[in-house]
């Protein structure tokens, strides 16, 4: 009995993480009615994979937890919530002003807001080749690249030479990505990602920091800073009201996109 119940629950978990991985967030509900058992069951399972490092569990639901090789992706990131990336871009670039000088840190997510700048006047620092790619014939936009180790697949430059740049400029306003939002802070997924973009808060008046509502309640593998280091966060739609919450808590204004 204990066996065939053993295999029942192997049976939902390589069911839940195919329909976690093709979705990339499910509800309670849907999961139940899916396989057809009770939710204090699916909490279980879920508690479970959670345990296992494969899924990430939300408010009402459950995320799906890339693994570390998609974390470091250009392609796999600019492909997911790739709708909600390009209105969060778009809603954030109404927050710039022509002739502001702002840093953008490497991500999909500051690409889409750079894309909505074209045509602007402004100045342009970044670490970035995707997103130096963007304003390469523009006109009106002059941008200025920051040297360093280029890290693979993220297409970032990195490391002292980048920081050292970093060090002797000033910017009116940083827009970056982030890995991971939680009460502790926000996080990133690497140490050389993190140190470029501590020395770019250093140097801003202003920080605006874009995510989706996937990098909410995750941790990523280091810290950045204070969650109130942020004095914006451009997220979207989906952003679970306990979050919202504890941006309204900590002080940092927040834009639905």
């Amino acid at each position: 009995m204990l066996f065939s119940f053993s295999m029942r629950a192997a049976q939902r978990h390589l069911k839940i993480q195919e329909i976690i991985h093709s979705r990339d967030f499910i509800d309670l509900e849907s999961l139940g009615h899916s396989l057809e058992v009770s939710e204090s069951t699916i909490r279980r399972d879920l508690m479970e994979l959670e345990k296992k490092g494969i899924i990430k569990r939300v408010h009402g639901g459950a995320l799906s937890n890339p693994s570390r090789e998609e974390i470091l992706d250009y392609r796999w990131n600019s492909a997911r919530y790739h709708e909600e990336k390009k209105r969060i871009g778009k809603a954030a670039a109404s927050l710039i002003e022509d002739g502001q000088t702002l840093i953008l840190d490497g991500g999909s997510t500051v690409a889409e807001l750079a894309k909505n700048l074209l045509g602007r006047s402004l100045q342009v620092i970044t670490n970035s080749l995707p997103i130096a790619q963007i304003f390469s014939n523009s006109q009106s936009v002059e941008t200025t690249l920051t040297g360093g180790f280029l890290y693979p697949r993220l297409g970032v430059m990195l490391g002292p030479f980048c920081e050292q740049m970093l060090g002797s400029v000033s910017a009116d306003v940083l827009i970056m990505g982030i890995g991971g939002i939680t009460a502790g802070g926000l996080s990133n997924s690497n140490t050389l990602i993190v140190g470029s973009e501590r020395k770019m808060i250093e140097v801003s008046q202003k920080v605006i920091v874009l995510a989706d509502h996937s990098k909410f309640g995750r941790n990523a593998m280091v810290h950045l800073a204070p969650l109130e280091t942020a004095n914006r966060v451009v997220s979207d739609q989906q952003l679970a009201p306990e979050f919202q919450e504890l941006l309204r808590q900590h002080q940092v204004e927040l834009l639905l996109a």
